[in-house]
């Protein structure tokens, strides 16, 4: 896979597809490939270009403090670097957070944005939840066993677990799989969860956006989607009724 050198780091990313770019933004401790479920389709209308965000995947994992204010730094300074001046763009869960800033600190690069499981502001329940999540990996000195172990059960419903459990075990494989996140890393990427706040720019996005949320969803639930739809002007709000945080993969065709 392609890398190019993007401020302090070199960012992997993925390229496929033709039409008009459509950049995509993993959510934590994911690569370019949590993705790969939609990309077939989305290649079919778009040049796909899928990241792998600092500290993730096969891009340069610097110490420092990271934000998702300097994810969309990163993310910015990568188009120019590709020589993509415009493209659609769409995040899940941090993707998204990433998204929000992205479109309002660089307007001129983002054409539409859409922001899956997205949160302006982490609150004291979201910001417990990544807590747990950095002491599950500490405890099991292993980030890729976290998702599985700690993430999981709050991506997926109790019925999605009962009715496909070899589906979930298909999911876990595929983690598992994949460049395994150092733990120093993960804690620099959760930290970004922690410290989100981009409430003050939600007004400065003006690209159309859709905003969506699993209706099961507890840790990005609901409760962020007022803020969010009356801070982005004209903004679209769907609710898939089915699924929870990641409904890429609970609802595929959706």
């Amino acid at each position: 896979m392609p890398k190019v050198k993007v401020n302090d780091i070199t960012i992997n990313y993925e390229q496929q597809g033709a039409g008009e770019p459509l950049v995509l933004i993993p959510y934590l401790a994911a690569d370019n490939a949590c993705y790969a479920f939609q990309v077939a389709d989305y290649a079919k209308h778009f040049t796909c270009i899928s990241i792998d965000p600092r500290g993730a995947g096969e891009t340069d994992k610097p110490e420092g403090t990271y934000s998702t204010e300097l994810f969309a730094d990163d993310v910015a300074g990568f188009m120019q670097a590709i020589g993509v001046e415009r493209a659609h763009v769409s995040g899940l869960s941090l993707g998204a957070a990433t998204g929000l800033w992205l479109a309002s600190k660089y307007p001129e690069r983002v054409k539409t944005l859409s922001l899956h499981s997205c949160w302006p502001k982490t609150d004291p329940f979201l910001k417990t939840v990544a807590e747990g999540w950095q002491t599950i990996a500490k405890g099991l000195g292993s980030v890729t066993e976290m998702i599985i172990q700690g993430i999981f059960p709050w991506c997926f419903t109790p019925e999605l677990y009962a009715a496909k459990p070899d589906y979930i075990d298909q999911l876990a494989a595929f983690v598992r799989s994949r460049p395994q996140q150092p733990l120093d890393a993960f804690i620099r990427q959760s930290n970004a969860v922690i410290a989100q706040d981009a409430l003050g720019q939600l007004g400065k996005i003006a690209a159309p956006t859709q905003i969506t949320f699993g209706r099961h969803d507890a840790v990005t639930s609901t409760r962020f989607a007022d803020p969010l739809k009356n801070g982005i002007k004209g903004s679209e709000l769907v609710v898939f009724e089915t699924c929870a945080d990641a409904p890429i993969y609970e609802s595929v065709a959706g």
